[in-house]
């Protein structure tokens, strides 16, 4: 089974990410550029999902991703460990599409290659089983596409995908566990091809 899926995500391998994250933000905030470029690696995948999902448009996305890694350079001397620091990253982002949406007051219809695009730099995976992702991702509604890739991109709990989308906990499992059920038999039905 793919790890990407997000459901054998270990606790202790997400406590491992969130301690260095913490470390990382710290370090950001006294002026390490080596540490901001080594948090930037490990979350702009996430950053990107996120304002993707929202905004649907890859190029406004990137500009917000980017918008967002300035703002947490800026934001970082400030910041205090306590909680998730993907979260405090992914709002961030979040608030930023908000303001993007709010200023162009519509949403467009996302690109399905651009939602393709998203698992594949995560080096996890073979190259087959990469595209088998991607076709399956493709065939999902828009909502539990989301969630399914903000909790296997970003490791965020459900409970946090909730709040991070104001969605009640009970709709954001509801959807994760319908998508990954039909990512699951897209995925059986292609390798039984």
């Amino acid at each position: 089974m793919l790890t990407l899926l997000g459901a054998q995500i270990t606790e202790e391998k997400g406590g491992r990410r969130a301690h260095e994250l913490d470390e990382l933000l710290l370090r950001t905030g006294q002026g390490d550029r080596d540490a901001f470029a080594r948090l930037y690696s490990l979350t702009r995948g996430a950053v990107y999902a996120l304002a993707l999902s929202m905004l649907q448009d890859a190029h406004e996305a990137q500009d917000i991703a980017q918008d967002a890694f300035v703002r947490v350079w800026e934001s970082a001397p400030g910041y205090r460990t306590q909680g998730s620091p993907m979260a405090w990253l992914l709002t961030i982002a979040r608030n930023l599409a908000r303001s993007r949406l709010r200023q162009r007051g519509r949403q467009t219809t996302l690109d399905e290659e651009v939602w393709n695009a998203i698992p594949a730099d995560t080096s996890d995976i073979t190259p087959e089983d990469r595209a088998v992702l991607q076709q399956s991702l493709a065939r999902l509604g828009a909502e539990e596409r989301q969630v399914i890739l903000l909790h296997a991109v970003t490791g965020l709990k459900h409970r946090e995908i909730a709040l991070l989308l104001e969605q009640p906990l009970s709709t954001v499992l509801s959807k994760y566990h319908r998508g990954l059920n039909k990512l699951k038999a897209l995925m059986k039905g292609e390798r039984e091809r």
